[in-house]
């Protein structure tokens, strides 16, 4: 009889997390829930929640964070991860801005330039991790520090000009919509697309799942981890110019100032993909980027100060990932 507690125990377990909600459904589930609770707090404090200007608020903060967090969700998924967005991004937004100087003709060359440069970084990294076998926290880590030291060294503080024109990019709208936010939703679908609907992001979670395994299925892993590094690097590169555009020079510490390597890690894993790889998408780094962006909302509005702030953070990304953790030693008991 005593033999047969594990077994029961096993399959009220899966029975547990067969009814909890998709990872996915569960961050915009939380999302909700967040947007009611803020909305109560809010009113109680005498205010008001989800005004046009919050929303537009929301919209504008979370667009350069998400799109570092969509690039870094490419690099998860295929069992890695990225620490030197943060400092790509300010260097990308030096090199932006004085190209630019202030001319509307420059702006094609800067972007060019940006794209090309963030590219470099990503390969590198792709390549340190494939060819030399460095762990990907340690490689990218030491590429960030190369990175800082290269600013560091070139600038004392803001750089160039951004002409105005290419300032729109940072504040104007379409209707109530950023036009930060439709970049960043184009970069959600591009990502998306590539993911579901094309060999590399099969590939990806592939390798991501079982590297071994997808190496003896035929798939040249070192190829998929290094594009998943360009990409994110490319990401990185797109929000440095997104950054820019809105401060109008160069900044030196834009990218760290921001938190973007760790912000981006952690909206990924509160959108339930997995550090290990392989398990996770687009969509739950949307909501989990959403969650974010909603807290400081919240945080903002009733004047919470810095420091609880991130206490609350780390709480509910510790909470999300404990949840996650649950949920699958449930399906596999």
């Amino acid at each position: 009889m005593n033999l047969l507690v594990p077994a029961r125990r096993g399959e009220a377990q899966r029975g547990l997390a067969a009814r909890l909600p998709e990872p996915t459904q569960m961050v915009f589930l939380v999302l909700l829930g967040l947007i009611a609770v803020g909305w109560v707090l809010v009113a109680l404090d005498g205010g008001q929640f989800l005004t046009m200007e919050s929303v537009v608020g929301i919209q504008q903060r979370s667009a350069a964070l998400g799109i570092v967090a969509i690039g870094q969700t490419l690099a998860i998924l295929a069992g890695s991860l990225d620490l030197s967005v943060a400092y790509l991004i300010s260097l990308t937004s030096l090199v932006a801005a004085e190209i630019m100087a202030g001319q509307d003709g420059n702006i094609v060359p800067a972007v060019a330039a940006v794209l090309a440069v963030s590219a470099l970084v990503g390969l590198v990294n792709g390549l340190v991790i494939t060819r030399l076998q460095v762990h990907a926290f340690i490689a990218t880590l030491g590429v960030a520090l190369i990175i800082r030291g290269v600013v560091d060294h070139l600038y004392d503080g803001p750089a160039g000009k951004v002409p105005e024109s290419f300032q729109l990019l940072g504040y104007s709208r379409i209707g109530p919509i950023p036009v930060s936010a439709l970049l960043w939703a184009g970069v959600a679908v591009v990502a998306w697309f590539l993911l579901s609907r094309t060999r590399l992001g099969y590939r990806i979670y592939a390798v991501g799942g079982n590297e071994e395994v997808a190496r003896l299925s035929g798939i040249r892993t070192s190829r998929v981890i290094v594009l998943t590094h360009v990409l994110c690097s490319v990401c990185a590169g797109v929000a440095g110019l997104l950054l820019v555009s809105r401060l109008g020079a160069g900044a030196p510490t834009v990218g760290t100032d921001g938190g973007y390597d760790l912000e981006s890690i952690a909206a990924v894993v509160l959108g339930g993909t997995a550090l290990a790889g392989g398990k996770g998408g687009v969509a739950g780094t949307v909501g989990g980027v959403l969650l974010l962006a909603v807290l400081d909302s919240i945080f903002n509005q009733l004047e919470i100060n810095s420091f609880v702030k991130d206490v609350v953070r780390g709480v509910v990304i510790v909470i999300a990932v404990a949840a996650y953790a649950r949920r699958i030693k449930g399906r596999s008991a």
